[in-house]
């Protein structure tokens, strides 16, 4: 993994912190995950570790599932709309689109209250 591709988990890493009740959750090596009341909503390579994302996209997973670096996350995941990005460093998709899943994500996650209340804050 280069120092560019470490970058950008870092700033995913902070945007997903930044949400109501979001914290970080490292369930096994190689991960550093983002939760939010314990239940994961992007699970993140972590720094060192080839890139890879992986989000709960309730609405997009049909089209995200058509980018060529795009497969249905392992352990049934897939089946319940969890997408899981290993984009080449010349595929990387903008941050601004993985800050959309993570959002997507996050949104399917995280309890209604805590939705209401991202939503104020953009309000």
């Amino acid at each position: 993994m280069t120092e560019a591709t470490n970058a950008i988990l870092r700033e995913l890493r902070a945007f997903g912190l930044a949400y109501p009740g979001a914290h970080g959750k490292a369930p096994w090596p190689g991960h550093d995950d983002l939760a939010v009341n314990d239940k994961t909503f992007a699970y993140l390579a972590a720094d060192g570790e080839p890139f890879s994302i992986s989000c709960k996209l309730k609405y997009t997973s049909e089209a995200a599932l058509e980018l060529p670096y795009a497969t249905p996350t392992g352990y049934g995941l897939g089946k319940s709309g969890w997408v899981t990005f290993t984009p080449s460093e010349a595929e990387m998709p903008s941050i601004e689109q993985l800050k959309e899943w993570i959002d997507e994500s996050y949104r399917a996650q995280a309890p209604k209250k805590l939705v209401k209340e991202l939503d104020a804050r953009s309000a």
